[in-house]
Order: structure tokens, then sequence, then C-alpha cells
């Protein structure tokens, strides 16, 4: 039976019958082919976003279309794992025994807030998995937040379940603090205790203090004391709490709602500064994510003649720290955004 090696061993075998040999000539001649093989090793990864846009994901009634969404993002996982079908790639996501949250961002209430056919396509690709529906979990921080954005709290065992962490005996967060670089923060149980993988669902919007709120922004909905983490940009409390094996060990996927999208004025929904992107942004990296979501909020504000977000006072310097942390890709020219 042959054995696949790693190019590491396969360099050091390679180094060693040069030496065993005692011919300088053979490395010599074979001296490009390693230079090659030392250069694909320090090779910089690259990271894929998936642009999905389309006017049929609001139908002529103004609703959101489910099929038209579901069909997008099955198209998007594809392109993401490398799959030729939905199944094979939703399963190459998650297995049968995960117990799976949903973490939404319903702060800006029902105008705002991820839609339920977003949710929907999720929780039918999930199953289609493997995953028993009643181990899917829709969460936010509190009950009246999902209520108030159109979603019904569940708490049965039949189906998916959907609550606050609020709901939760004793306010539902771990009773002890975690220290994460600058953050110290008790965790949902939810996430914490519960899941074994996060599916990320913000929504593209601007932040008048983090720059923007997308994806890691997000997760700032599941600490107890998220007001203390927004001096200097929200930086680096975005990105050392991402850091944390409760979120960067179980984030199986990011979609974020941008059907309508804002670029001034949030994280409160301010119409005025909303315009309909008719999109969704759909990866498996948080960084590279939200580096594509920010670009597309600060052409946003470049086409109506609107100050960038450095010259605002409020870059999202902290997608920059995120990727310091080896938490995904930052660097534009490593990012592949593919069209759908």
């Amino acid at each position: 039976m042959a054995i696949k090696k790693s190019r590491r061993e396969f360099l050091k075998d390679a180094t060693n019958i040069g030496t065993g040999l005692c011919a300088s000539s053979l490395l010599l001649s074979n001296n490009n082919f390693l230079k090659t093989l030392y250069a694909e090793e320090r090779a910089p990864l690259r990271s894929r976003v998936i642009l999905a846009k389309d006017k049929r994901f609001i139908n002529v009634n103004g609703a959101a279309d489910a099929t038209v969404i579901s069909k997008a993002i099955g198209s998007a996982l594809l392109k993401i794992t490398g799959s030729e079908k939905p199944l094979d790639a939703w399963k190459s996501l998650f297995n049968k025994n995960d117990i799976v949250g949903i973490k939404l961002n319903c702060l800006a209430g029902k105008k705002f807030s991820p839609h339920t056919e977003i949710v929907e396509a999720i929780i039918n690709g999930i199953k289609s998995a493997g995953v028993k529906e009643s181990n899917i979990i829709i969460f936010e921080r509190f009950n009246r937040e999902l209520q108030n954005a159109g979603f019904d709290i569940r708490r049965g065992s039949n189906g998916f379940r959907c609550f606050g962490t609020d709901d939760l005996p004793s306010g539902g967060y771990d009773s002890t603090p975690l220290i994460i670089g600058s953050v110290g923060s008790c965790f949902s149980r939810i996430a914490s205790s519960f899941c074994t993988a996060i599916v990320n669902v913000p929504i593209l919007k601007d932040h008048d203090l983090a720059g923007v709120s997308i994806g890691m922004k997000n997760f700032f909905g599941i600490i107890h004391n998220p007001n203390k983490y927004h001096d200097e940009n929200c930086n680096p409390y975005v990105a050392d709490l991402n850091s944390h094996p409760y979120i960067k060990d179980k984030l199986r996927l990011i979609v974020c709602d941008a059907l309508k999208a804002q670029y001034h004025g949030g994280p409160a929904f301010k119409p005025q500064w909303t315009w309909d992107f008719q999109g969704m942004l759909i990866g498996t990296d948080p960084v590279a994510l939200d580096r594509v979501g920010a670009h597309i909020i600060e052409n946003k504000r470049k086409e109506v003649k609107m100050s960038s977000l450095k010259e605002a006072g409020r870059e999202p310097k902290y997608i920059q720290t995120a990727a310091r942390l080896g938490l995904g890709v930052d660097d534009p020219s490593l990012i592949d955004v593919l069209a759908i």
C-alpha cells in the first residue's frame, strides 16, 4: 500500500538522500525543484467569499423568495466546499451528531433583521446533512429581540428551537468569566455548552463605533458585557473575542443577509441610509467576509459623497487585528470574491 507523505516529510527525505550520496550535484540539479516546493510551503493562504446577488430575492410583492434564496445558498456552498452537490456541501460542514446554533442579529427589529426565509433555507440545509431538527437552535440575546424580528419562541423538543439567552435559568450565561486577550466575559451557555457548531447570520451594516457590524461583531451578542468593549473602534476586542474556541472552533458558516444594507447611522435601523443591495455574503472565513462587507459599505459611502470610515474616525481596524491573530485573511489580493 502506498503511503502518502506530507510535503515537509518529502523535503526532509530528499535532503537526506542528497546527504547520503555525498553528491552535491544531486541537490544542485534539483535546486529549482526544491525552491518551488519551499515556495509552496510559504505560499499565503487564499480565502473565498461568495457574493450572491439576485433581484428575484425579493418578489413582486416585496417579500423574500425562499426558493430563490435557498438555491443561491446551495450554489454558494458548492463553490466554497468544492462539492458537486449541495447535499455533499452541507455534509462537509455538519455531521448528524452536531447541535447547531444559528446566531442572528435582531437588534434593529423587524425591518432590519435576518429574513426568516434565509434562516429557513439554512435550517433545511443543516437538516439535509443529517442533523436532527431538534438539534438546531436559533438564538439571540433576548427573547424580545427574536419576537420583534418575527421569530416565534420555540422551547419544545419537537422541531427546531428558538429562544434568547435570557430564556435560560439564572440569566443564561456561564457563572465564571473567561479571559480572551483584552476581553473578560461570561459566555451564553447556548454557545459555550449547548452547541457544537455555529452558523452566523449577521446583517450588512454600518456601526457608529466599530465602523461596520457584520459577522465578527455579531458575536458581541453571546457575552454578558459587550458594552465594555466599544472603545478604540472596538479594537482589539472584536478580534480577541472571536479568537476564543467557543467561536473560532465552532463557527462553520457565515450567511450575511444583505438584501437590504445600511451605510451610515448603524447599528440601529436608519432607513434614510439604507439601500436595496439585493444580496448575501456567504463564506467560512470571518475575516475575509467582514473585509468584503466593509468594502461594499465604503463603496456606497463614496457613491453618495460621504467620507470614508477612516476619515470619519471609525475605521474597522479589528478586521486587520483578527487577521494577525490568524482568524482569517484580510488582504484583498488574497480574497477571491465569486459572484453567483
